[in-house]
């Protein structure tokens, strides 16, 4: 009864650090280089081991995939292996070359449920010498989300879920409360315009839904290029303001 009470007891203490800021102090952040960005999350960028969540602004694919774009760039401006958990083998390597993840970086493991990339996710986080482990799941249960995050806090990994549904009712979920520390949704806008004819640079409408101890906001964005480097985009709507980023009007 002894060792289980040191264990609980280790457990509250870590976490009690966590609250008074020493666990991030520990772990870092991961700034995206953006300062309009960067100024409105604590600490000024991504936050070492903590959860963050991502998903397409619709159910459809174009929008999921430019999510686990995003994510992609995040996990490739780390140090180390990334571990990527998953039950559909559908990405597109090339395109994942292109956000600056590069196959010889990624351990690919897949499950036959989400109940499995779960429990994947959390023994990578375990080892705690990856620069990050990224998780697709279509729901994120709170349960889940919590042993993610204090895994996470307990080991100063990147814990990355991108949620990626096939039908609009399974989106749905996305709403739910969840113990990730951010909270983020990508949609797809048109390209950059160029001089000439071609396609210009991928776009993105970046939505910051959920930011602990931070605020929300919304930027308009250039998708992130072979380093991983997102940069805000000057083409945007009449409600963005001159730093770039655009106001919630409702």
């Amino acid at each position: 009864m002894s060792a289980v009470r040191d264990q609980v007891l280790a457990d509250l203490r870590q976490r009690i650090s966590f609250i008074e800021g020493e666990g991030v102090k520990k772990a870092g952040w991961l700034p995206f280089g953006v300062p309009e960005i960067d100024a409105v999350l604590p600490g000024g960028g991504l936050a070492h081991g903590a959860l963050h969540e991502f998903a397409g602004g619709g159910s459809g694919t174009v929008d999921g995939a430019a999510a686990a774009l995003f994510a992609a760039g995040i996990a490739a401006r780390t140090k180390g292996q990334i571990v990527w958990c998953l039950t559909r083998p559908d990405l597109f390597f090339p395109a994942l070359a292109q956000a600056g993840l590069h196959s010889r970086r990624v351990i690919f493991v897949e499950g036959d449920k989400e109940e499995d990339v779960a429990a994947s996710m959390e023994e990578a986080l375990s080892y705690g010498g990856l620069g990050a482990v990224v998780g697709e799941m279509v729901r994120l249960p709170m349960v889940v989300s919590r042993r993610l995050q204090l895994v996470a806090e307990r080991t100063g990994t990147l814990a990355l879920v991108v949620r990626r549904w096939r039908r609009q009712t399974e989106a749905n979920d996305f709403g739910q409360p969840t113990a990730s520390t951010t909270r983020w949704r990508v949609s797809v806008l048109p390209s950059d315009e160029l001089p000439v004819p071609g396609v210009g640079r991928p776009r993105w409408f970046l939505e910051l839904m959920r930011s602990r101890a931070g605020e929300c906001a919304e930027f308009c964005v250039g998708a992130c290029d072979d380093k991983g480097r997102i940069h805000l985009s000057s083409g945007s709507a009449d409600r963005q303001d001159q730093a770039g980023r655009f106001r919630h009007t409702g």
